[in-house]
């Protein structure tokens, strides 16, 4: 075998990987959306068995062999082949570390236990979703130390979100946004808080449904390559490669900026999904490199851009067509005060910029005392509401609208949640450079953009998973990561709104 026949090889086997995980994204998202309620048994059937057959496929001798012998010559690779090379060896690497009926073990277990969170949040019964939880995390113990036997279980997973992260560096990245969001909090305390009236009504589903694409074609989503559903907890997902990408989206009836914001936050996902390079398709190279930079965009288009002045103004006649009695009597002006309203609050999604990372760091601290054995997962409801009280000051009036709201832990996500913050602060610093090229106010004013879209499509997401997160990052901004770039954002932004 010569390195050609190697390469061909090579993208017939990243070519059956692709549809194997084609087939199984599509079962999770029909589940996850239009579904009937009792068929969570049939779909955790099929995954497992197709889980198996991707395990064999991707573990077997002759993929080894193949991998081996690439990875050998790798000099005479070209950087795209050297890094898929290298990506599939790591996580081929990782997978045979884990026994295959404990692996499709899993993936069937937490195909069950995605509905039984929708029906635990949906009837306010943690109970009945405590046992797939305390199997959740203690399978990700046991494959950390599976995996990674010298290295902390939670330091693990985080660098499975965001290569090279750590407690440590989590520790010190929450430490210093702390010192500069929590006095900013006190501060806006202080003052008399914005009216968001205007976003609180009656908005019936199917006008906020149509309102939604509009919201998409502002953001230059091409509605021929992007679906939207509704689901319990927003999501973004790829099916099979970036020329078909799914959003999610919950529609509440009593206020608009719900959804509305939801439809953007994962636009923002979708976005870069949907522009990686057609080249990197069917490879394991297409998508997003790591969580952080993934939330550094949907965070980006969600908040820096869609809560902007000038966003505000241009969408302001799609909201006043979409809902023209609702509308009636407010402006523009009324409905960027009330999408920068700053208060304490239970829901993380729907949670305002300055206040939005003291929800992570409930995430972040319940994670890593639970991968430390600090505490069960029947704590989980009790801890979360003493955290709430203490970071931001509010009584959790349920565990519907506590421990149960996010979907992250059900699908098994253990080690995400630090991401968002990370990708609010990546998204800022990125603003920063931006906006040395590019006229940002002006794209915003007249309702276009290409430009804006034009400078993250040729810094960020035409590399999907080409470049390591850190060296992406680091070329893009053309300086080290700095997260004073958020706080000042921060402190500059609603310093203005508030008068401070």
């Amino acid at each position: 075998m010569n390195i050609n026949q190697a390469t061909e090889k090579l993208y017939k086997l990243q070519d059956k990987i692709s549809a194997y995980n084609h087939a199984m994204s599509l079962i999770f998202y029909d589940g996850a959306t239009t579904a009937p309620k009792d068929t969570a048994q049939n779909r955790a059937h099929t995954l497992g068995i197709l889980s198996e057959e991707t395990y064999i496929l991707m573990t077997g001798a002759e993929t080894v062999e193949l991998l081996e012998f690439l990875d050998e010559n790798k000099a005479s690779l070209s950087d795209k082949d050297k890094r898929i090379v290298y990506l599939s060896l790591k996580n081929i690497r990782e997978m045979q570390k884990i026994p295959m009926d404990e692996y499709v073990a899993y993936q069937q277990l937490i195909s069950e236990s995605d509905t039984v969170w929708h029906d635990a949040k949906e009837n306010n019964d943690f109970a009945s979703f405590l046992p797939y939880l305390e199997k959740i995390f203690e399978t990700n113990k046991k494959f950390a130390r599976y995996c990674a036997p010298d290295k902390d279980p939670y330091d693990y997973y985080l660098s499975q979100y965001e290569e090279g992260l750590t407690k440590e560096k989590c520790d010190e990245f929450f430490s210093t946004l702390k010192e500069h969001i929590v006095p900013l909090i006190s501060r806006i305390a202080e003052k008399k808080q914005l009216d968001d009236s205007c976003l609180k009504g009656d908005f019936p589903i199917e006008e906020q449904k149509a309102f939604s694409y509009e919201l998409m074609k502002a953001m230059g989503i091409s509605l021929d390559r992007c679906g939207l559903a509704e689901t319990e907890h927003p999501f973004t997902t790829s099916l099979g490669s970036h020329f078909d990408v799914r959003i999610t989206t919950n529609y509440n009836t009593e206020d608009l900026s719900s959804s509305m914001y939801s439809v953007i936050h994962e636009g923002g996902h979708a976005l870069y999904d949907m522009n990686s390079d057609d080249d990197l398709a069917y490879t394991c190279l297409d998508g997003g490199v790591s969580m952080g930079i993934h939330e550094s965009q949907s965070r980006f288009y969600e908040n820096i851009l869609g809560r902007s002045k000038g966003f505000v103004e241009y969408v302001f006649p799609l909201m006043q067509k979409a809902f023209p009695k609702q509308m009636e009597g407010y402006s523009a002006d009324d409905v960027y005060k009330a999408v920068n309203l700053v208060t304490p609050s239970l829901i993380r999604t729907e949670a305002d910029e300055v206040t939005y990372c003291l929800h992570v760091m409930v995430r972040y601290e319940l994670e890593k005392r639970m991968m430390a054995g600090e505490i069960n997962a029947s704590d989980l409801p009790r801890e979360w509401n003493r955290l709430y009280k203490e970071y931001l000051g509010v009584d959790v009036p349920s565990d519907r609208e506590g421990v149960l709201q996010d979907s992250h832990w059900s699908g098994g996500a253990i080690g995400y949640f630090p991401s968002y913050a990370l990708g609010s602060a990546y998204g800022a610093h990125l603003y920063a450079k931006m906006k040395e090229s590019v006229n940002v106010e002006k794209c915003l004013a007249c309702g276009d953009l290409t430009p804006v879209n034009e400078w993250n499509r040729e810094h960020i997401w035409k590399y999907g998973s080409l470049k390591p997160s850190t060296e992406l990052l680091g070329e893009a901004l053309g300086e080290e990561f700095d997260p004073l770039y958020y706080t000042k954002y921060l402190e500059d932004k609603f310093g203005e709104l508030y008068g401070l």
